[in-house]
This record gives structure tokens, C-alpha cells and sequence, in this order.
């Protein structure tokens, strides 16, 4: 542990500064596919009776128009994110009719693209931005990427206790300035020691033949529906997923805010070729905001981003730069197929002790070198992480995934035990400790249990997430809202379609107006510019 951590350990330990740690924020978004019941993706439109997808705080959807988003509250204890999670999932299953939810990262078997519908979200300008911008993704990555799940975590700390930490530290620049500063440091540690996640929550091992629609790849063959790494833990995240040689170096290594909103700014404004050939329009219909290496910042594909809740029609660079860092998305989680919600309980501990961990421990200033070891790294364990005696790279050096790890969690235990203290029980000691024997043994890891799954269903990823789904959704389905919850989801619902019908109904000007305005904020009327 270094000296900064212990000293800021020892502050937060006081009986006056303890509470501040409950005080932060949890919230999780959780993606889903809609499937029949034979596991094929839905062709329905986004049910009616869940509300209206732009206007709905809890269910919208993300890509395509089957991939259901479920969004918590943001709350002081991941425990109620997690309860508030489940209820919006048996809500769901009220109104999903003879459909139910893929529970898994990687798809079903899925149709030819031109099957697979875009996510719609109405007529309103903001509404319509929305589809456009996944009109473009589709015409970029193909729409098979955009049918991919995950888990979304976010994770903020008390206010309080950045300006606790602040005057202790006598930290040069105004409370927004060191808080925002504060988070970038996190996201630096984040990005260093986040092949651990991988190796830990890894989940998606294998996949559909068919998801790779025919490209090359360098994947074995396990059975003749299905692909997969033998020591593999998260295909979902390794170049099989959102990345895009566009955004290769498109955002270096980054030491401020500053450094990030710039590197942002100028993606969102510089031509790529190959977009510019599709252009903005075909046969009069918008088919993407830009031809840029961006069409807008949330485009770029990002382990952890750093987040402030956004205003109507506000870009997010603008809040950011407006009133700085409110908290962090971590975004490189899996679904985990055996978990109800894909995340549970235990998982949630953990990573809130890892994450409290990042943003308390002392994170020196980077450069290109050591980001590229971070993406190597990263990159090895999604692979490979479960090949014994795997080697990753720290300072140069090499050293084991499992010495490197088991290190780690010594530093965390310090984080943990603190957090355990505020709380009077054991819990997140304890996540640590089956993440322990996850290290030691690799076997016990998610990507190695489901690996065991598939072999029982003869080596096929879709019957074992099939009857995994199943599974799931039965159980789901037995255990329906009560009347006044089940009241209280259709009020919502209801309430989001009239918010919706009235966007529509008082909006003014055009579209192409609107998409103009749009794109012009990304100029030198943005503070990172100036």
C-alpha cells in the first residue's frame, strides 16, 4: 500500500469522516435481448405496455429495438440498486407475453441484418437523433455488434468526502476542479488493474457460429453452432466486440480532464473516409449524424467513461465541461448467465471495494507506453486469462496473472475491511475472499463454469443459454409484482408515453434544424477548446 492510501485510510477512519462512505451513489444498467421462446431474436416492436423508450426512467432500450436497457435509480447501497433491479425485471416478465430475456452477453442465433431492427424511440427531434445515431452505428460496425449485452456500473463517491480529502491535502484548484481531477486519477487505476474484472466476471467464453456471419477470425471450433477460446474469458470484450480500427489511438492515455473532452472534441469533428463515402443521407433519409470518426462522444468505446447526468438535448461533453465529474461507468462487466439480474450481491461488493480502491490509491500520470501495456493486458486476459501461468506485463516486467492478482486484493483488503467497518458486518471481506479462490483457482472462475454448462449441452452455446433463459424466466415468472408495485410500473409507463406524445406535439422547426444545431456544439463554443 502506498503511503497516500494509508494516510487517506486513516482520515476516512475517523468516527466524523466513516458515514462519508455511504454516501456515494450505486446504480446499474442492465442490456437484454427479447427472444421467443426457441431463443430467436424478437421482430416485435418494444412493447407498448413497458412505456415509451424515450421518456421511461427504468426501461428504455440501447441499439437495436429487441435489446431492453433497465436502469436503476441511482441509490447509497448497491443492495437497493440491486432489489430495485429486480423488481423492474418481474415487472417486464408481466408484459413480455409468450417472449422472454437472453441471459447473456453474447446473442442468439441472429437473423440476416436486414432483419434485425434499429432501436425507435418516436418522432421528436431528440427522439429521432437517438435513431439516427444507431442508424449510423449499424452502418459502421453492422448491426450483429449492436445485439451484444452488458453491465453497466455506476459508481460515485460522497461529494464530502472529495473536499475532506481536498483541505487535508491542500490540493491546488476549486472543489468541481479536484473533484473532476479526482475520478480521472480513479479511471487511470481503473484502467491499469481492470484485467482483473476480466478474469474475475469474465462470462462470455463462446458464442454463436453464426454471430461472425462468415468473417475470419481466430476462434476454434467446439461444435458446429459454436465457437469459443479454451482459456478465454470474455469474448465479448476482446476485438470481437465494439472495437473499430477508427478509433484506434483516438483517445490516448489521459492525465486531466482536459486531456479527455479535447481528445473527444476533435473525433467528433475529423472526417474518416470511409464514412464520408456513405454520407449523411441516402434517398433523403438521414442515415447517420456526421461522417466523422464519432458521430457523437458516447460513441466511443470505452472500459470506464467518466459521467455527469446530462440535460435534454445536452451533449455530453457539455456537461462535463460545464460542471465537471459526477461519477463513473464502468462498462466492461458481463452478463453473467447464472445470475437472475447478471450481476449479483457479492460481485457488487467487490467491485465497490475495487473501485473505492482506484479512487484512494495513489494513480502517477500516464503515457502512451503504459497505456499500451494496460490494452495488452487487458486484451491477454480476455483471451487467455484462465491458461495457467499466464504472464502480463507491469513496469516492463513480466509477472503472473496470479501473483499480480493476488497482490491486488492484499492492497484492496485494507479498502474493504474500511468499508466493512462503516457497514458493522463482513460483506465486502467477504467477496474478496471468494474472489481469492477464484485466483487459486481458476476453475471456479464464471467463464470456466460456463465453458462446463456448454459441454453438458454437447458443446452448444445456444442450448445451454437457451435452457439457462428458461430457467430464468420461470423463475421470474413466479414471482410476479404485487398489485401496487405492478400500479406503480403502469402509472410510470403510462407517464412516459404522454411525455413522450407531448415532445412531439410542441416541438418546433425541423429536423434538419435540429440535427444542425446539434452538431455545431462540438466547436470552440466547448470549454476544452478554449
Amino acid at each position: 500500500m502506498s503511503d497516500l492510501l494509508n494516510r487517506r485510510l486513516a482520515l476516512l477512519d475517523q468516527e466524523t469522516t466513516r458515514p462519508l462512505l455511504a454516501q456515494g451513489l450505486r446504480g446499474i444498467e442492465r442490456e437484454t435481448l427479447r427472444v421467443d421462446q426457441q431463443g430467436h431474436l424478437s421482430q416485435r416492436p418494444h412493447p407498448a405496455a413497458l412505456g415509451a423508450t424515450l421518456t421511461h426512467p427504468q426501461i428504455t432500450t440501447d441499439y437495436a429495438e429487441a435489446l431492453l436497457e433497465f436502469i436503476t435509480p441511482a441509490l447509497p447501497d448497491i443492495a437497493q440498486a440491486l432489489e430495485q433491479l429486480d423488481r423492474i425485471h418481474r415487472f417486464a416478465y408481466t408484459e413480455l407475453g409468450d417472449e422472454m430475456l437472453w441471459n447473456q452477453s453474447m446473442p442468439c442465433p441472429l437473423p440476416d441484418e436486414k432483419d434485425i431492427a434499429i432501436a425507435w424511440y418516436g418522432t421528436s427531434h431528440i427522439g429521432m437523433i437517438k435513431h439516427v445515431y444507431r442508424r449510423g452505428l449499424a452502418l459502421r460496425y453492422g448491426k450483429s455488434m449492436q445485439c451484444i449485452a452488458g453491465i453497466h456500473y455506476n459508481f460515485s463517491v460522497a461529494e464530502d468526502l472529495w473536499k475532506i480529502l481536498h483541505r487535508a491535502e491542500q490540493t491546488p484548484g476549486d472543489a468541481m476542479y479536484v473533484q473532476s481531477e479526482s475520478y480521472i486519477a480513479m479511471i487511470r487505476n481503473f484502467r491499469r488493474y481492470s484485467w482483473l474484472l476480466m478474469y474475475l466476471f469474465g462470462a462470455s467464453p463462446a458464442l454463436a457460429t453464426t454471430f461472425l456471419r462468415d468473417r475470419p477470425h481466430q476462434l476454434d471450433v467446439l461444435s458446429a453452432d459454436t465457437l469459443y477460446l479454451p482459456y478465454a474469458t470474455s469474448l465479448r470484450m476482446s476485438d470481437l466486440g465494439y472495437q473499430n480500427n477508427a478509433q484506434d489511438g483516438l483517445v490516448p492515455p489521459y492525465n486531466s480532464l482536459l486531456d479527455y473532452m479535447r481528445s473527444l472534441s476533435l473525433a467528433v469533428r475529423k472526417p474518416y473516409p470511409p464514412y464520408e463515402k456513405l454520407g449523411t443521407k441516402i434517398n433523403g433519409e438521414w442515415v447517420q449524424i456526421n461522417t466523422n470518426v464519432l458521430q457523437i462522444e458516447n460513441e466511443f468505446y470505452a472500459t470506464i467513461r467518466p459521467k455527469r447526468v446530462i440535460r435534454s438535448g445536452e451533449r455530453p461533453i457539455e456537461a462535463l465541461c460545464s460542471r465537471g465529474v459526477q461519477y463513473v461507468e464502468v462498462r466492461c462487466m458481463d452478463v453473467n448467465p447464472f445470475d437472475p439480474l447478471g450481476i449479483n450481491l457479492e460481485t457488487s461488493r467487490f467491485l465497490d471495494a475495487f473501485l473505492m480502491y482506484c479512487a484512494l490509491e495513489d494513480s502517477p500520470l500516464t503515457n502512451p507506453e503504459e497505456g499500451e501495456e494496460n490494452g495488452q493486458n487487458f486484451a491477454l486476459t480476455v483471451k487467455e486469462g484462465r491458461r495457467p501461468g499466464l504472464m502480463l506485463q507491469h513496469h516492463s516486467q513480466p509477472v503472473a496473472l496470479q501473483d499480480w492478482g493476488l497482490e491486488l486484493l492484499d492492497k484492496i483488503a485494507p479498502v474493504a475491511a474500511l468499508l466493512d467497518r462503516q457497514r458493522g458486518d463482513t460483506v465486502h471481506h467477504d467477496a474478496l475472499q471468494t474472489q481469492r479462490a477464484r485466483l487459486l483457482d481458476a476453475e471456479k472462475t464464471p467463464s470456466a463454469q460456463v465453458m462446463q454448462a456448454i459441454h453438458t449441452e454437447g458443446g452448444s452455446f445456444t442450448r445451454f443459454a437457451l435452457k439457462q433463459s428458461q430457467q430464468l424466466a420461470a423463475q421470474f415468472r413466479a414471482r410476479p409484482p404485487g398489485a401496487e408495485e405492478l400500479r406503480s410500473f403502469r402509472d410510470m409507463a403510462q407517464q412516459s408515453i404522454a411525455e413522450q406524445q407531448h415532445m412531439e406535439n410542441t416541438q418546433t422547426g425541423s429536423f434538419d434544424e435540429f440535427i444542425t444545431d446539434y452538431r455545431s456544439r462540438t466547436s470552440s463554443q466547448l470549454c476544452c477548446e478554449n
